[in-house]
C-alpha cells in the first residue's frame, strides 16, 4: 500500500508540533467558562450487593450479563466484557459490599501515557478511551494504579476496555447507568466539589458510621469516583498505598531533560497511523 506523502507530512507536522510545544501550544481564551469535574459517590455502607449496577452497565454498553455474584472471599475483577463488579468482603463490623471500576483520575497515569492520548481526560471528568487515536500499545494498562483498562486479546479488532462513566448518556443530559438504577441509593451523581462535601457532612453527622476518610479526594492526585467506608479501606481491598501525588507529576522533571528523539518518535509513529488510515479511507472510498 503506498502512502499519499503529502497527507504523510501533514499529519506528522502536526502530530510533531504537538509533542514538541506541548499540550498548552493553543491560547486559552480569557473568558473560557471553567467546568467543575463530574463525579460519583459509592457509599458502601448503604449498598446491598444487588448487582443493578452490574446489569444496567451491561444494558447501556451492550455487553454480556454477568452470570456470577459477590460472594465472600472471591474477587471479581473487571475485564473486556464487565466495566463494573460489586465484590463481598468480611470486615470488623461484618459483611461489606464494593463496586469497582474505572476511578478516573483527576490527572490519570493512562493518559499521560498514552502516546497518542487515545486515553483522555474529559474537562467534564470522565476518562475516556478514543478509538481513532488508539495505535495499540497498551501503556496505559500498565501505568494505571488500580489496574483499570483491559485490552480485548481475542478479538479480531481488539479494543481497550473501561469504565467511561457513560460519557455518551451525560453528553446527553442523563445519569450514568449504574448512578440511575441503583435501588439503594448508595450512588450519588454531581461536582466532585459537592459531592466531596456531601461526604464530609456524612462523616461527620454519624462518626460511628463512617470511618473517617474519603477514597479518592487525594489518592493518585485525587479521583473523580470517590468511595466512604465503614471500615479502614484495607479491608475492602483498596490499595492504600496509593501515592496522594498524581502519577504524571513523577514524569515532569524526566520529560524536560529527555532528548528531542524521545520525543519526536511517538510524533513519527502518530504520523504513520493517520497517514495510512487517510490512505485506507480512500481505497475503501475508490473500491
Amino acid at each position: 500500500m503506498s502512502i499519499n506523502r503529502r497527507s504523510f507530512f501533514k499529519a506528522l507536522g502536526i502530530t510533531g508540533a504537538t509533542f514538541v510545544l506541548g499540550k498548552e501550544a493553543p491560547a486559552k481564551p480569557v473568558n473560557e467558562e471553567v467546568t467543575e469535574f463530574k463525579a460519583i459517590l459509592y457509599d458502601s455502607t448503604k449498598c446491598i450487593g444487588c448487582q443493578t449496577c452490574e446489569f444496567s452497565c451491561a444494558e447501556a454498553h451492550n455487553l454480556p450479563v454477568p452470570e456470577d455474584f459477590p460472594e465472600m472471599g472471591v474477587v471479581r475483577k473487571t475485564n473486556e466484557t464487565r466495566r463494573t463488579v460489586v465484590n463481598a468482603y468480611e470486615t470488623s463490623v461484618g459483611e461489606v459490599y464494593v463496586k469497582r471500576q474505572c476511578m478516573h483520575c483527576n490527572q490519570p497515569a493512562c493518559g499521560a501515557a498514552c502516546l497518542t492520548q487515545a486515553m483522555h481526560k474529559t474537562k467534564e471528568g470522565p476518562v475516556i478511551w478514543r478509538e481513532d487515536k488508539c495505535m495499540g500499545c497498551r501503556y496505559c494498562m500498565i501505568s494505571c494504579p488500580f489496574d483499570v483498562p483491559k485490552f480485548e486479546y481475542n478479538s479480531p479488532n481488539p479494543k481497550i476496555t473501561k469504565c467511561n462513566m457513560c460519557f455518551e448518556r451525560q453528553e446527553e443530559g442523563k445519569l450514568p447507568a449504574c448512578v440511575e438504577n441503583c435501588p439503594g441509593e448508595a450512588l450519588l451523581f454531581g461536582t466532585r466539589r459537592e459531592l466531596i462535601a456531601e461526604a464530609q457532612r456524612r462523616i461527620s453527622k454519624n462518626p460511628d458510621v463512617y470511618y473517617d476518610h474519603i477514597y479518592g479526594e487525594t489518592e493518585a492526585g485525587g479521583t473523580s469516583f470517590l468511595y466512604l467506608s465503614p471500615v479502614p479501606f484495607e479491608e475492602i481491598g483498596f490499595n492504600t498505598n496509593v501515592q496522594n501525588t498524581s502519577y504524571p507529576a513523577l514524569t515532569k522533571g524526566f520529560l524536560y531533560s529527555v532528548p528531542a528523539v524521545f520525543v519526536l518518535v511517538p510524533s513519527l509513529l502518530l504520523g504513520l497511523n493517520k497517514a495510512t488510515n487517510l490512505n485506507l479511507n480512500k481505497n475503501e472510498n475508490h473500491d
